[in-house]
C-alpha cells in the first residue's frame, strides 16, 4: 500500500498565485491520514483541508514543501495521469479503500 503525490504543480491548474500545489492520495484512507500527520498536519488542519471527505475523491492539496516531505517519508511521485488511474481504482472499490484492504496500485 502507498501514498502518492502528483505533478499538478507543473500545470496552470496547480498554481495559486506564487504557490505550487499537488494532490496527495493513497491506497487507503488510513494511509492518507497517517501521511498527513507525518508531514505535520494537525487534526484541525486535516479536518479543514481534507478535500471531499468520505468520497472516492478524498485527497489533500499540498504545497511543494509538504509534497517533498511526503516523498522523503515514502510517498510515490506520480504524474496526474497516473493519479487519475489510482483514483479510478479507488472509485471502483471504495469499500476496500475505506476499510484499508486495497492493494498497492500497480502501474
Amino acid at each position: 500500500m502507498a501514498v502518492y503525490v502528483d505533478d499538478m504543480y507543473r500545470y496552470p491548474m496547480g498554481r495559486y498565485g506564487r504557490m505550487k500545489m499537488s494532490h496527495m492520495v493513497a491506497d487507503t484512507r488510513g494511509e492518507l491520514l497517517s501521511m498527513a500527520r507525518e508531514i505535520g498536519m494537525t487534526e484541525a488542519m486535516i479536518a479543514k483541508w481534507l478535500q471531499y471527505p468520505g468520497t472516492p475523491r478524498e485527497h489533500f492539496d499540498v504545497p511543494m514543501d509538504p509534497r517533498e516531505l511526503a516523498i522523503a517519508k515514502g510517498a510515490v511521485p506520480v504524474t496526474m495521469r497516473q493519479l487519475a488511474r489510482i483514483r479510478a481504482r479507488n472509485r471502483s472499490d471504495f469499500h476496500a479503500y475505506t476499510q484499508g484492504t486495497a492493494p498497492a496500485f500497480s502501474f
